[in-house]
């Protein structure tokens, strides 16, 4: 995005103040009046005669008197819009506990994994609204268990699921033989549900959630049916070489990508599942990675482990790191060459996908 449309010399000269050029970019992005009151805007409030600039972000714009500015620009009506724009955006408004539940029980629903251990340690599944964190060390099982999560939710809930695959992981043979275990004869259909995108770098996959978020979500939910489950497999692989040292660029690429992922979750009412690599803590104990600003990103964090010595080498350990509904440190352990179907029971107060939606 560019602001080479401000023709008058004088704006031009006065764009190098930093605070002014994020603030007029925030409102040529957000607002559908401003070209209608840019020049105005600019021309009348920003340049007084005693070259004073009453106007130098999107904070003073809000906070100023609007019939002054009004008065000063002759576009009450735009100012107002614009104003209310920017509050309905990015101003945060008290809601009651009642209306939150109310909320929970008419919109969340919760997707089973397909594995009861999973699901059990999950409170039951993946919550829309959410985002949920796998994370492990190389050979965990992080991308199998995304693979058994997307083709139960494509196969037995009919939804389609967003994949994005960041580090070339997404292999559709493998998909197709899952599939075939569970419907020889429909796996075609269940496969078509399993939308993929491949991003190699920070800026591509911002620019997919982006694209997802303005237009990708609602186009697929009239095309293709339900749009339930977004994966980024992996969200370290193009954001951890960005961080660490004096790279204040990648601390900034991390928060953008944490807020898109959370709109989408929340305003479309989607569960998001995203994979993570570890480190250790100075204690030797494993912890999720890219640093203590991303801890706080997801809702549910589950670090898997290889059960060493085992007489299989598909056995997994998960462990609850993290969870605002149930304790944390629970284990449950599984097979991931047995992603069992058992029946799933809904819970009081919550409710399943398949319920929600019988008539």
């Amino acid at each position: 995005m560019n602001i080479a449309f401000f023709e008058n010399k004088k704006i031009n000269k006065n764009l190098t103040n930093p605070k002014l050029l994020n603030g007029l970019l925030l409102l040529k992005h957000y607002c559908p009046l401003w070209e209608s009151i840019k020049y105005s805007l600019l021309h009348d409030c920003m340049w007084p005669c005693n070259n004073t600039c009453l106007i130098l972000s999107v904070e003073d714009f809000v906070s100023c008197n609007p019939e002054e500015l009004a008065r000063k620009c002759s576009l009450s009506y735009a100012l107002v819009a614009v104003r209310r724009v920017l509050l309905a955006q990015y101003t945060a408004f008290p809601v009651s506990g009642a209306d939150l539940y109310e909320e929970l029980l008419s919109s969340t629903a919760i997707l089973s994994t397909g594995n009861p251990s999973l699901d059990k340690l999950l409170d039951s599944g993946l919550y829309t609204g959410e985002i949920t964190e796998l994370t492990g060390s190389p050979g965990s099982g992080k991308t199998q268990v995304c693979f058994s999560v997307a083709v139960n939710i494509s196969h037995q809930l009919k939804q389609t699921v967003f994949y994005i695959d960041t580090k070339s992981g997404m292999c559709a043979n493998r998909l197709l033989q899952m599939l075939q275990t569970k419907t020889p004869n429909m796996e075609e259909q269940a496969l078509q549900k399993i939308k993929v995108f491949r991003v190699f770098d920070v800026f591509s996959l911002l620019a997919c959630l982006q694209n997802l978020r303005s237009n990708g979500l609602q186009r697929a939910s009239v095309g293709g049916g339900s749009v339930k489950a977004l994966m980024v497999d992996s969200v370290s692989a193009v954001l951890s070489s960005m961080l660490g040292g004096k790279q204040n660029e990648g601390m900034s690429l991390l928060m953008q990508v944490a807020g898109e992922l959370k709109m989408i979750a929340k305003d479309f009412n989607i569960a998001v599942l995203v994979t993570n690599h570890v480190t250790k803590d100075g204690n030797g104990h494993l912890k999720a990675g890219l640093g203590q600003s991303w801890s706080h990103v997801s809702r549910t964090r589950v670090l898997l482990r290889r059960v060493e010595d085992a007489g299989t080498s598909s056995l997994r350990t998960a462990t609850l790191t993290k969870s605002s509904r149930q304790a944390c440190h629970l284990v449950e352990e599984f097979d991931l060459c047995h992603w069992s179907e058992e029946r799933r029971t809904s819970i009081s107060g919550k409710r399943k996908l398949e319920e929600r939606s019988k008539p």
